[in-house]
């Protein structure tokens, strides 16, 4: 039997645990922190994932939430109307929703890595609670037959290097600010039906609010995407929960009053209901080299990091672990050496670039056929919906999004005109 160690118990680290578990793997999990103290920490994220990743999930049969969380089944965007901040619908330039061909899920990670990672060990796998640096991996490459790290922070993801080519930003592109609330009304646009609601505030940031299940039932996040430097970029030093709440809706009130006008009854799900930070968006190289000549095999956020303004944070996680995991199964009693590893990565990278590019765009100004594309899904539903699943599956924007001729050309056999 094949010995495997995962390090780091996120999404994709769990995740790829316990589908090498499943398939009859001796799988040992890194953790530097139990599940009670996930369950009862902060929260780590603002995930949505949509169909294709979920799929991975149910593959594996550890969709245990899915019944509960909310089913997200549109993706709507508003643009705000430049140069007014003023109360109405005419503060929206923009306003669409786009409706998604299979349902979206958010499960708070506190509830999902906490109880995936007390399936791993109730399944027999092997759980170690302990912090890993870079010198115990150098010990454990050389009594396991694969390492592969998936703690994206901290020492270990300094072992794998920047890719320049891959990496068009060294700082942070945004400013992040979550807030887990209960007390959130309906959108009157579309009460029958949960969405995810993308508001774009141009030259400021951007708002996005999205349904959740969380450690005490549904709850919707608040989530600001702020431009450092700008006046969304506000969180840092703000230590007090109620603090960081009163300051995200005081901003909403602002820049999104149409939002706002359904948060002014919302209060925070729990103590460790807020997060805030940023981080330059990073694809890493893929293997990481041991002091002792070993070499381990990055996963996920360790290897590609983007900007979460696409939501595509769990998404990729979960599509990375999928990766892997068929690529080890394949691979049999080969040798996992760096050859493999870099196969492994190329392999999910066809479907990780464009991901890539796509977050990456969205975070510089738009140019003016995207505009017209965007401003277009308001008259046209199909354009609508095209767009929201594209949040799926990302390499669709190929087809109609990043060249002015394939927009103008899409826009034109829509319309017919």
């Amino acid at each position: 039997m094949r010995k495997i160690l995962v390090v780091g118990a996120g999404q994709s680290g769990l995740q790829l645990a316990l589908g090498l578990q499943s398939n009859g793997y001796e799988v040992t999990l890194m953790s530097n922190r139990t599940a009670d103290e996930i369950r009862s920490g902060r929260v780590m994220s603002t995930q949505c994932m949509f169909d294709t990743a979920l799929q991975h999930e149910r593959d594996l049969q550890v969709n245990f939430w899915e019944s509960q969380a909310p089913r997200i089944e549109g993706l709507g965007v508003s643009v705000a109307a430049p140069g007014s901040f003023d109360p109405g619908p005419s503060q929206r330039a923009i306003d669409w929703v786009g409706k998604l061909d299979g349902y979206a899920q958010s499960v708070d990670q506190r509830v999902k890595m906490a109880g995936w990672m007390e399936t791993f060990a109730q399944r027999g796998g092997q759980l170690v609670i302990h912090g890993a640096a870079v010198s115990d991996l150098d010990y454990f490459a050389r009594t396991y037959d694969l390492v592969l790290v998936s703690a994206g922070k901290g020492e270990l993801v300094s072992m794998f290097g920047r890719d320049a080519s891959r990496s068009p930003y060294a700082e942070p592109q945004r400013a992040l600010a979550v807030a887990y609330v209960h007390g959130m009304g309906p959108r009157p646009e579309h009460p029958d039906f949960d969405a995810v609601r993308c508001n774009l505030v141009p030259g400021v940031g951007e708002l996005f609010v999205m349904p959740t299940l969380t450690t005490s039932g549904r709850a919707d996040i608040l989530f600001w995407e702020g431009i450092p430097g700008g006046p969304l970029d506000a969180f840092k030093g703000v230590k007090d929960p109620s603090e960081h709440l009163a300051l995200t809706l005081e901003l909403m009130e602002k820049f999104t009053p149409w939002e706002y006008a359904r948060a002014t009854k919302v209060e925070l799900t729990d103590a460790n209901a807020t997060l805030a930070g940023r981080y330059a968006p990073t694809v890493r190289n893929p293997i990481g080299r041991l002091p002792g000549g070993g070499a381990v095999l990055g996963v996920a956020d360790v290897v590609v990091a983007n900007d979460p303004i696409t939501g595509q944070g769990s998404n990729s996680a979960s599509k990375c672990a999928a990766s892997y995991l068929d690529s080890i199964v394949e691979h049999g009693d080969k040798p996992f050496d760096e050859e493999w590893m870099q196969s492994t990565f190329d392999r999910y990278w066809d479907t990780a670039q464009h991901v890539v590019k796509w977050t990456n765009a969205m975070l510089g100004v738009p140019p003016e056929h995207v505009l017209n594309l965007i401003g277009a899904a308001g008259q046209l539903q199909p354009v609508a919906d095209r767009f929201a699943n594209g949040f799926n599956n990302p390499a669709d924007f190929e087809n109609f999004f990043y060249e002015p001729e394939k927009t103008n050309a899409y826009l034109a056999s829509v319309s017919g005109v």
